[in-house]
């Protein structure tokens, strides 16, 4: 039987259903610096075998019936988790192969030490890639580059990448799918099935990246899972993963409450041909518990009768105008949604009066052509007033003067940097939304939702949600 690591083994946890508050989360060089200090105080190669075993543990589990266990492996530290991933499968009874990526000579110390206890026990090791896919019935483990990715797979790694995405088997990756960056999750869509691995499930190992979590990320690691080693991070988070505990449910009513106890919410949207965005936002902000919720259209031609009820929700109050109380405390307004260029002739009143402010949607695009608006959106947090922005990756990158591709090539750095230029929290939505606040904080990344929310509408219903 092997030696294993510790006699206490560290748990596995599958991230989504461990009952967190928030995890936290380390990018590439925070994760090199935590590695260093524990590599430096645990006797040699001990990160690696218990990397190896943890891998080795979780293979078992979600594949207990594979027929054979192909490892990939190249010259790095990645690969020697792949390595003592093998070891111990073979220790166990199961049928493994791997299959080394590159010049063995190049391996590091302790992948070097691990590849010649899988040899010395008789686990067959191959140079080059397999003759044939991986089947089905098998389970491919993915240990080619994980942190070490400094530039996309090229060469051998490159094609080792596109075998893994040609097989039929479930895949196993080790630390992050191969290809993928730890910080951004940014992928070239047009180099994506060729540069980076799509894996089944992805172990993180003694750290969580930001980037299994959001842009690309989230369609590259299937479930994500986390196993840290046994090592306490003393390293700041660059990042926090909200976990299911964390969202902002409806607090616990008291019977003597009334609606004057809950807050109003004023809607200020909603064109000609675009009134849907406002009403949805509307309906948001009352199905989220707000107290009142009125609804000022900027329809400028249409009668005020002819706007004056929805049938969903008829207790919601139209207006013609803002009420003097939306700018009291107690009372948010939430701007932009269907606004149009109608939008923009309401925003300075808006953005220099009201205590409480989301913006969106076409609020933002009109502040991002129009240097006194954001003059005037600056000038709130001085105020100790409180505004959130909801972009999307377009409208940030409006906002932003940059383009589209730098807003998503690091979603946590532009959405700091909208933060800090508006004074503002900022949502940036998108796969894996992005909230954050000026100062020194670390952004939080929202895992939940999916792609059924990339529809029209679903961004109005946001926006009404968080003035509730």
């Amino acid at each position: 039987m092997p030696t294993f690591p510790s006699s206490a083994e560290p748990d596995i946890h599958r991230v989504f259903a461990a009952p967190r508050s928030s995890w936290p989360l380390h990018g590439a060089a925070a994760s090199r610096a935590i590695e260093r200090l524990a590599a430096a105080a645990l006797p040699p190669h001990t990160l690696m075998q218990r990397a190896g075993w943890a891998a080795a543990r979780l293979a078992q589990a979600l594949a207990p019936h594979a027929g054979q266990v192909q490892v990939l492996a190249a010259t790095g530290n990645n690969g020697g988790d792949g390595l003592e991933a093998a070891f111990h499968l073979h220790h166990l009874g199961r049928a493994v192969c791997v299959a080394l990526i590159g010049d063995p000579a190049r391996l590091p110390a302790d992948a070097a030490a691990s590849l010649l206890r899988a040899q010395q026990i008789g686990v067959t090791v191959t140079s080059g890639l397999p003759a044939r896919p991986a089947r089905t019935s098998d389970l491919a483990i993915d240990a080619l580059l994980g942190l070490g990715i400094r530039q996309g797979p090229h060469g051998e790694v490159a094609e080792a990448v596109a075998w893994l995405n040609r097989g039929d088997a479930p895949v196993l990756s080790l630390d992050l799918p191969s290809g993928l960056d730890a910080d951004t999750g940014w992928l070239d869509d047009t180099v994506a099935a060729t540069r980076c691995v799509r894996a089944d499930h992805t172990l993180s190992l003694l750290t969580l990246k930001p980037s299994l979590f959001t842009a690309h990320g989230r369609d590259q690691v299937g479930e994500a899972w986390f196993c840290d080693l046994g090592v306490e991070p003393a390293q700041a988070a660059d990042a926090l993963l909200c976990g299911e505990s964390a969202g902002m449910g409806p607090q616990p009513r008291r019977h003597a409450q009334h609606k004057g106890s809950f807050g109003s919410v004023h809607v200020v949207g909603g064109t000609r041909g675009m009134r849907g965005a406002a009403v949805l936002a509307a309906r948001a902000a009352l199905w989220a518990g707000a107290g009142r919720v009125y609804l000022r259209l900027l329809e400028a031609d249409a009668p005020a009768d002819s706007v004056a009820l929805d049938p969903l929700t008829p207790e919601l109050m139209f207006r013609t105008r803002l009420d003097d109380t939306a700018w009291e405390p107690g009372h948010v307004v939430a701007c932009g949604c269907g606004g149009g260029d109608a939008v923009r002739p309401a925003l300075p009143e808006v953005l220099g009066r009201a205590r409480a402010l989301v913006l969106d949607a076409d609020a933002l695009n009109a502040i991002a052509q129009d240097a006194q608006l954001r003059s005037l959106l600056a000038a709130r947090a001085p105020r100790g007033w409180g505004t959130v922005l909801t972009p999307h990756p377009l409208e940030a990158a409006r906002l932003l003067e940059c383009g589209v591709d730098e807003v998503q090539a690091d979603r946590l750095g532009a959405a700091k940097k909208l933060a800090a230029a508006c004074g503002a929290v900022v949502v940036l939505k998108g796969s894996g939304s992005v909230i954050t606040a000026p100062g020194d904080a670390p952004p939080a990344i929202n895992p939940t939702g999916n792609a059924l929310l990339g529809t029209a509408g679903t961004g109005d219903v946001l926006a009404g949600w968080i003035a509730a």
